[in-house]
């Protein structure tokens, strides 16, 4: 767990550069606080999925798969954008060697993927780097089951469902990010249903 998360806290103290300059195109004025909070953010991440997989040679993965995640999420918050090119990294990191490792699931895995992307493709609101998003966590999700790619439908819906009614009952807002409960949802499914 010491382990994983020296890796999460080392691999996110340089996201915050990267996320500057993916959101906002020019320099890059980044504070303290944003460095503290994101690495402190990683080491979380990777020992949360430390805790929960265990010394499986699924973990790495996992950890790898965290990094483009968590930039991910960073770039959400400040602009409202998930670039494709670190969806699809996102992708290839984690499922390449998951497709290796569990030749087996790769049917179910690919199945869930199309399904949740083509129901978030439905469902009036969303964009469309959501969509894909939600289809690419779903895909690396179906490599642990089907119970793991329900938990990470259901609960971004829990996170941002309430911050989408307090938006619209203030009149702050009407758009949110949602990449960030989208990715909160997948690592409490890996968490909560890692075997």
């Amino acid at each position: 767990m010491i382990l994983a998360a020296t890796f999460g806290a080392a691999t996110a103290f340089f996201l915050p550069r990267i996320a500057y300059r993916l959101a906002v195109p020019g320099g890059s004025p980044l504070s303290l606080r944003g460095y503290v909070v994101t690495t402190a953010t990683g080491a979380a991440i990777a020992a949360t999925l430390a805790v929960a997989i265990g010394e499986s040679p699924l973990l790495p993965v996992y950890l790898l798969a965290a990094v483009p995640g968590l930039l991910l999420a960073m770039i959400d918050l400040r602009c409202l954008r998930l670039p494709d090119r670190i969806v699809g990294l996102l992708a290839l990191v984690a499922g390449v060697p998951l497709a290796v490792m569990l030749p087996s699931r790769i049917g179910p895995a690919l199945l869930a993927g199309v399904l949740v992307s083509g129901a978030y493709l439905l469902v009036p609101g969303f964009g469309l780097g959501d969509v894909k998003l939600a289809g690419v966590l779903a895909f690396i999700l179906g490599f642990a089951g089907w119970p793991a790619v329900a938990v990470g439908v259901i609960v971004p819906h829990l996170i941002g469902g309430p911050i989408a009614v307090f938006l619209l009952v203030t009149g702050r807002s009407r758009i949110f990010p949602f990449g960030p409960a989208l990715l909160a949802g997948a690592l409490a499914a890996v968490s909560l249903t890692a075997a």
